[in-house]
């Protein structure tokens, strides 16, 4: 738990899930800097209905709950983080109104703010799917860290919204303002990408596959998945596999390929994600293939002693932080949601060190395949 002190008052703010082995925080100077500057330049208060891309875990639109805004975002998580903060600075949820990135935008919007994501990708695609509610005398502003902002990121705002400029920098943070121009072309947005998989994807090679944006390498397979697939587990019958933090699903297609009888399940906390593997599985799996696709966090929603494998290739990055919180929790999950004999397969670099993870949660570890970049581990749960 951390404390924000905003022109609208303190805070009290948490990730989530909310772990007090945790030491990361749920806002940032970015977030502050906004705060600050909305306060300073509106004195009067926001004008109309305000759009929040972004926030990562509630904080923006915590503060702003007055403006009832409307909360757009690719995060599960940053949802699920959203509702516990404005229950515990006593604000009642309906105050923010929850979209998805998949969902259909305002129709208008007079102020819009954005926390800038990782991805470039997933900037241009909300931009482009959020440009026809903007007019000219719409309030954008884009926060960041210094180090989150490129030439490209300011590039992108100028060809979709309008003239872009940046504010200087504060705590390492900085602002995007940006005019919107009414003349500008309101074109489609370029995603979802698809492209045929590569010749050493195994089961999947010349595939297609379908990438929303916003999802780990959307252009291209990563190399982690390439050699995970070389090594999946076959022989399943019809057992009940999950595709932990599934992305476009190819690990989950590929078990769907070389085991038909198999029934899957694939599991992101990124809508977009969950997206993109639906519509890859779809487009290449047999029409009867069994198949479920859940938005959530982890397997917290998956009945306990329900799965036989579990196939994950887990994060380790938060945002912009480096951290090991996501795997391990994903690893825990999973060893409640499987059978006894069931078991979990991780592919990830080699110097994560997951196998002491994996060794302290299931007492057992053992190492599939490796190579000088990636290992491909086993555990059984007993």
């Amino acid at each position: 738990m951390n404390r924000l002190t905003t022109p609208w008052g303190e805070l009290r703010l948490a990730r989530h899930p909310e772990d007090p082995r945790d030491p990361l925080r749920a806002w940032d100077a970015a977030d502050e800097y906004l705060l600050r500057h909305l306060a300073e330049e509106h004195p009067a208060g926001l004008p109309g209905t305000v759009a929040v891309v972004g926030d990562r875990w509630g904080a923006l639109v915590t503060a702003l709950a007055e403006y009832r805004p409307v909360q757009i975002t690719d995060s599960y998580l940053a949802h699920r983080a959203t509702r516990a903060n404005l229950a515990r600075n006593g604000v009642d949820e309906s105050a923010v109104q929850s979209l998805t990135t998949r969902d259909t935008p305002p129709e208008r919007i007079d102020v819009l703010l954005v926390r800038l994501p990782k991805s470039l990708a997933l900037l241009e695609d909300q931009l482009h799917r959020l440009a026809p509610a903007v007019h000219a005398g719409t309030v954008v502003v884009a926060t960041g860290m210094v180090k989150e902002i490129h030439t490209s990121t300011l590039k992108l705002f100028e060809r979709v919204i309008g003239p872009t400029r940046t504010s200087l920098a504060v705590k390492k943070a900085r602002l995007i303002l940006c005019t919107p121009d009414p003349a500008l072309p309101r074109t489609a947005s370029p995603w979802p990408h698809r492209y045929a998989l590569p010749g050493d994807a195994a089961t999947v090679a010349g595939r297609t596959v379908v990438n929303h944006a916003g999802i780990f390498c959307a252009d291209r397979l990563d190399i982690g998945t390439r050699f995970f697939l070389r090594h999946l587990p076959s022989g399943l019958g019809d057992a009940r596999v999950v595709d932990l933090g599934c992305g476009n699903g190819v690990v989950g297609l590929a078990v769907a390929l070389a085991d038909p009888g198999a029934e899957l399940l694939f599991v992101d906390e990124s809508y977009q994600a969950v997206a993109s593997a639906r519509e890859t599985f779809r487009a290449n799996a047999a029409p009867e293939t069994r198949a479920e696709f859940l938005v959530g966090d982890g397997l917290t929603d998956v009945p306990a002693e329900s799965v036989d494998l579990v196939l994950n290739n887990p994060p380790f990055h938060s945002h912009q932080a480096t951290t090991d919180m996501t795997a391990r929790r994903m690893f825990t999950g999973a060893r409640r949601a499987l059978r006894r004999g069931g078991e979990l397969w991780v592919v990830g670099n080699r110097h994560l060190g997951y196998h002491v993870t994996l060794r302290r949660l299931f007492g057992n570890c053992e190492v599939v395949a490796s190579d000088p970049k990636f290992v491909v581990l086993r555990a059984v749960k007993k």
